[in-house]
């Protein structure tokens, strides 16, 4: 296996981690647009730490992108939705109602069929 799918795995979680970790800051504040809001922002370790895995994130996605066809990697990278409502589930205690389950086994059914062709 090409260890570039190691790479679009780590940079997944890195994307999911740091969407959690931002949820996870607004569910305590919700943001709000001012000044106040950006200070709040500007202080918030969480918000900071989600921008350090999203920095992550990319330069993982800049290997990806050197050694895989944009075709199959970006397709594929479309896990990070089902990652990220398991998260909401778990986590968040988020109810997902069936129009978003067969949301997500069409994603599944996609990655899968993606996966085939590369």
């Amino acid at each position: 296996m090409n260890k570039s799918y190691f790479f679009l795995l780590g940079n997944i979680v890195f994307l999911v981690v740091g969407q959690i970790l931002w949820k996870i800051s607004f569910n305590r504040s919700p943001l709000v647009i001012s000044a106040e809001g950006g200070v709040r922002l500007i202080k918030d370790p969480l918000i900071w730490a989600g921008l350090v895995l999203f920095g992550f994130a990319t330069l993982l996605w800049f290997v990806v992108l050197s050694n895989l066809n944009l075709s199959v990697a970006y397709p594929l990278q479309s896990i990070s939705y089902v990652i990220g409502i398991i998260a909401a589930i778990i986590i968040f205690k988020e109810k997902v109602i069936l129009v978003q389950w067969i949301g997500l086994a069409l994603i599944l059914m996609g990655v899968y069929l993606v996966s085939r062709t590369s």
